[in-house]
């Protein structure tokens, strides 16, 4: 047999955003906007998707005869930016994509795209492989005619069927032959050397640690996995064609993905049955949940498919997908073509959709909310983000907090001192607290605290100020006004792998801190007063908390276990099937099959972040990213009692107060301009079933919004950390200074009073 080309040693291996055999695929881990794993290459607006060749011999990959390169020699760069860019289809990108617009309307067929079908179903890739096997193989030759004429004859029957629908291949007349004919061929051209998929984490690009995790990846294909937050370089070997996604758990909306193509097949493979990083899923590659999470991933890592929204008229959104032919695999082991993502897509999730203008609820809430508008970017510095402060009264922008002046790197989460004076803000992809003057916006100083901080809160005992140190295994206990570090709290063993402690919650009389511990799967319940702390069990990856207000049990969120872990504090709290128990899980994927996808309209959920309960017990609202909903739970019985919906990246929700009585949840969505405002219980009647979306307001400045820099890009863009002002959770109620607390009810000063 043939041995594979070697000519391809001589391309610079960084520059490669396609690889081969022992060519590697190189991303370059990014603090900045969409490009968190940056390839080397953009497509579709986003740099986090790379492509690779599965190495077969006698099929070279990078010699220009299996990829088609662009017209007029390759506009985009070297001629591997141009192979992979042929395997995506971006010289077809303006024919291929908006196929499906209208849903009234029938969707065209394959040969109606103006497109040739050679080019736009990558047959012409195939045959190349097929020929140049031929060409290396005397004895393939026979095989490899056949295959060719089986090509074209699979051409002319495909054309009459519509571009928005999968293609059983076997259900074809051509369908078996081409199939055999093309896995006869692969006897002459054996699997060659793993493609390797190096990462690398350093400054400037990276101010931070990160803990890269394999998402989803072909069945027989190595799991990746880090043990630790770390900066350097590492690799995995992709050994299997299909489609394979990272994530960084420590921040986890951080993707990268690569497709691993076998020349010797149709379209784009996604593999047999891929795993999935969540409940020990094996798939097929056809499951919904593997269309939901691509999905999430172009819609994360494109900031082109942000969503826009306007106060003062509807806006359409319509995200890109690459208009590539994609192989995946049914249940019964059936190869289904995706003739074009883009228009399957816009079919299976309804694009483009109509954004409906936003008008912020009838009745004011009281004071101001903060939220962390993490992805705006500034001309003054080179880093991303900014917390943004809405006057709730009068539902008004008055103030982003750029931090220019010190480089602010990506402002997570914040909180407030006991006066109200400071804002305390965590800078989540560095290693700081900053501290700000919460009236006039002034930058006071800023505390090395250690790697990704990423919640802070204060204790009402102590007003001590608490920092989540999420790249590492501790929680840091600061002075009141954060001037100095009183004391490193370990949240677990320090001779095991770092915690990743994330979202903590801390009881309303200071006394307890529990926390979600990314990495061991399992939280931390520690007594302030000693330091020391005891394990309880949760679902997969939990990354945030919530606790009731007469502390009795807390709540994790199972970023990827679909779930809610419930955890009593004392005695038995949670409730699982009717009965008190010390521990509880809620199933949010209850009403969901990975495979099938939602029950009809069913409450679901999925990839879960933050989940407070409302001050006065009554309720546990969930944002989750997957289904981009909002849970509503009753702590009473520990159950889901409606979803509400919400933005692209739903993030965060923070309670506070409604004017007049009962209170507003506050909603952040990071891959979205605007935020909700939810009222749990609209007529005070101490049901939730009737919870609903008051009102949206856009995040973008005004003429009138203080700023102490020019905003260039992405305004009001990146909601995470959400904090209302006055606190009016229990223990930080009944501390509420003169001149705010004349604005509550006595009910909302004491809320289980």
């Amino acid at each position: 047999m043939a041995t594979v080309s070697t000519v391809v040693a001589a391309t610079p291996v960084a520059a490669l955003p396609v690889g081969v055999g022992p060519v590697p695929i190189t991303f370059t881990l990014n603090d900045s906007n969409g490009n968190w794993f940056d390839s080397g290459l953009e497509l579709f607006g986003g740099k986090s998707l790379a492509v690779a060749e599965l190495p077969r011999v006698g099929t070279s990959a990078l010699d220009g005869g299996i990829v088609p390169s662009l017209p007029d020699g390759g506009a985009l760069g070297s001629q591997a930016t141009a192979q992979s860019a042929g395997l995506m289809n971006v010289n077809l990108v303006d024919s291929l994509t908006g196929l499906v617009q209208d849903p009234t309307r029938s969707a065209p067929t394959l040969g109606q795209t103006g497109a040739s079908l050679a080019d736009a179903l990558n047959l012409d890739s195939t045959l190349a492989a097929v020929q140049s096997l031929a060409a290396a193989e005397p004895e393939a030759r026979p095989y490899a005619a056949q295959a060719a004429g089986l090509l074209n004859q699979f051409q002319a029957e495909v054309a009459n069927l519509p571009v928005d629908a999968p293609i059983n291949l076997n259900s074809l007349p051509v369908g078996l032959d081409l199939q055999r004919a093309l896995n006869d061929l692969a006897m002459f051209a054996e699997k060659g050397p793993a493609i390797t998929a190096n990462f690398a984490i350093a400054q400037p690009d990276n101010e931070s640690l990160h803990d890269i995790t394999s998402l989803i990846w072909p069945e027989g294909a190595p799991f990746f996995e880090q043990m630790g937050a770390f900066a350097g370089e590492d690799s995995t070997q992709l050994t299997e064609p299909g489609l394979y996604a990272w994530a960084c758990t420590i921040h986890p909306y951080m993707l990268g993905a690569t497709v691993v193509d076998d020349p010797l097949t149709i379209g784009l493979d996604f593999g047999k049955k891929l795993q999935v990083n969540s409940r020990d899923l094996a798939v097929p590659s056809s499951a919904d949940v593997i269309q939901q999470l691509v999905r999430i991933f172009f819609t994360a890592t494109v900031p082109d498919n942000w969503q826009h929204f306007s106060n003062s008229q509807p806006t359409e959104w319509n995200p890109v997908f690459p208009p590539a032919p994609i192989l995946q695999y049914d249940e019964q082991g059936n190869p289904l073509l995706v003739p074009n993502l883009d228009a399957y897509y816009d079919k299976k999730f309804e694009y483009p959709r109509t954004l409906d203008q936003l008008t912020p609820p009838k009745t004011p809430g009281v004071g101001e909310v903060w939220i962390d508008t993490q992805m705006e970017e500034y001309a003054g510095k080179s880093k991303v983000g900014a917390p943004t402060k809405i006057n709730v009264e009068n539902w008004t922008i008055d103030r982003k907090i750029s931090g220019s002046s010190i480089n602010m790197n990506n402002p997570h989460n914040m909180w407030t001192d006991r006066d109200y004076k400071y804002l305390y803000q965590t800078e989540w992809f560095d290693d700081e607290l900053s501290v700000f003057d919460r009236a006039t916006g002034e930058h006071l100083r800023t505390i090395e605290v250690g790697p990704d901080p990423s919640h802070v809160m204060t204790r009402t005992d102590t007003d001590q100020v608490q920092v989540a140190i999420n790249g590492g295994t501790d929680v840091v206990e600061l002075s009141p006004g954060a001037t100095k570090i009183d004391r490193r709290i370990p949240v677990g063993p320090s001779n095991e792998p770092p915690q990743h402690p994330h979202a903590f919650w801390l009881s309303g009389d200071g006394k307890t801190t529990v926390t979600p511990n990314v990495n061991p799967y399992d939280a931390s319940v520690i007594d302030n007063a000693t330091g020391t702390y005891r394990k309880e069990p949760t679902g997969e990856l939990p990354i945030a908390t919530g606790m009731t207000p007469d502390q009795s049990k807390f709540y994790m969120a199972d970023f990827l276990g679909a779930s809610i872990s419930c955890v009593s504090l004392a005695e038995d709290a949670c409730v699982q099937d009717g009965k008190k128990v010390h521990n509880a899980s809620i199933d949010l994927w209850e009403n969901y099959d990975p495979v099938s996808g939602r029950d009809g309209d069913k409450p679901w959920g999925g990839l879960t972040i933050q989940l407070p309960v409302s001050p006065d017990g009554k309720a546990l609202l969930a944002a989750n990213t997957f289904s981009a909903t909002i849970s509503v739970i009753d702590p009473k019985t520990d159950t889901v009692v409606k979803e509400l919906g919400c933005n692209a990246g739903c993030h965060g929700i923070n309670f506070g107060a409604k004017q007049g009585g009962g209170y507003y949840a506050y909603v952040s969505n990071k891959f979205s301009d605007a935020a909700q405002v939810i009222d749990v219980d609209p007529n005070g009647d101490g049901n939730i079933s009737d919870a609903t979306i008051a009102g949206q307001l856009v995040l973008e400045p005004t003429a009138d919004t203080k700023m102490e820099d020019t905003l260039t890009g992405q305004a009001g863009m990146g909601g995470q950390g959400v904090l209302p002002i006055p606190l009016v959770y229990n223990g930080w109620s009944q501390q509420i200074p003169a001149g705010w607390r004349e604005k509550l009810t006595p009910q909302q000063l004491n809320p289980i009073g």
